[in-house]
């Protein structure tokens, strides 16, 4: 569960590269990348989960874009990012979020509270494809 707050949504490579070895040391196994919920040391609360087909730009249920380079989409509390990565907030969006909300990731399809990301949509055009 993330706290209400005002949230940077997209790549979290863009707004924590300067803890992203840190970043890393959670949320890699091995060959595995783990999704969910993590803190860093210093108390940092993010939500990362991968895309279904790694890099690319998805689209969530309003047209917006996402730009992806590290295979993910996360969020993170703005307040949360260094002042040397606010600059980069224009890769993702910002949302306030008024109450706390979850997070969870099911099929390509990728939650955080009311934003809904399909990370699948190529398999949703093929589906089109078939009706028509």
């Amino acid at each position: 569960m993330m706290k209400a707050g005002t949230y940077y949504i997209g790549d979290l490579c863009y707004v924590m590269s300067d803890r992203w070895d840190e970043f890393c040391s959670l949320t890699c196994s091995g060959n595995n990348v783990l999704d969910g919920e993590f803190n860093l040391a210093d108390g940092t609360r993010f939500a990362t989960f991968t895309t279904k087909y790694g890099d690319g730009t998805y689209r969530d249920e309003q047209g917006n874009e996402y730009p992806v380079d590290a295979g993910l989409i996360g969020c993170i509390n703005v307040k949360d990012i260094t002042p040397s990565e606010l600059e980069n907030l224009s890769s993702g969006r910002v949302i306030e979020f008024v109450q706390d909300f979850s997070t969870f990731s099911a099929g390509g399809v990728l939650r955080f509270g009311s934003v809904c990301i399909d990370t699948d949509a190529e398999e949703l055009e093929e589906e089109e494809d078939e009706i028509y």
